[in-house]
């Protein structure tokens, strides 16, 4: 058994992402690892979707403020106004929040994410990368895989748009390509733990 209280998933998305995260989210255990989430969205819209999740899943979903900790069971989303970061503290993790300049054309940005989880988390990462298109993600994704973190990315088949993931694959960040209804699953018995 994979030691959850370190542990830590982090999920990006983008065009077709909403959808995709509501199946991912609302699939995982109340005592899943802490998850940290980009999806590309315009400010003012991040909080009511964060409000929504959280009255679908087990998991507490909500958006992340600065100096939040990212606890089991919950589930932190970028607001549209900044760059979420993984921050260290003590044994586990905090979100810190950025206005820096966009990323990728995008704020929040998945790169942002995925790079801080690397140097922050390093093999006690989790990637994952669903559909959207372009490229924001996938180098992220690539230093979160050299870190030695375990990284997923949605199959073609089950994308709205196929970019994001197909340039994380292309980049060879990625350890496992899974279908949208499988990544749930497949996450929680890489850690051990598979779902009921």
């Amino acid at each position: 058994m994979i030691n959850n209280n370190e542990k830590i998933l982090v999920i990006g998305a983008s065009t077709g992402g909403t959808e995709a995260l509501k199946d991912v989210l609302s699939q995982l255990p109340e005592h899943c690892p802490g998850i940290v989430i980009t999806q590309h969205m315009p400010e003012g819209f991040t909080k009511s979707f964060a409000s929504r999740l959280d009255g679908l899943c087990k998991v507490r979903v909500k958006e992340a403020e600065p100096g939040d900790k990212v606890l089991a069971g919950h589930a932190y989303l970028a607001p549209g106004h900044s760059h979420l970061l993984l921050k260290r503290n003590g044994n586990g993790y905090i979100c810190e929040l950025s206005s820096a300049d966009p990323v990728n054309r995008h704020r929040p940005s998945v790169d942002v994410l995925f790079k801080s989880a690397a140097k922050t988390a390093g093999k006690n990462a989790i990637g994952i990368i669903l559909t959207g298109m372009g490229k924001d993600g996938a180098l992220g994704m690539k230093e979160m895989h050299d870190a030695g973190a375990h990284t997923f990315a949605q199959d073609e088949k089950s994308c709205v748009v196929f970019g994001m993931p197909k340039e994380a694959i292309s980049q060879g960040g990625v350890d496992e390509i899974v279908s949208l209804k499988e990544i749930a699953s497949r996450v929680m018995s890489y850690l051990g733990n598979p779902v009921k």
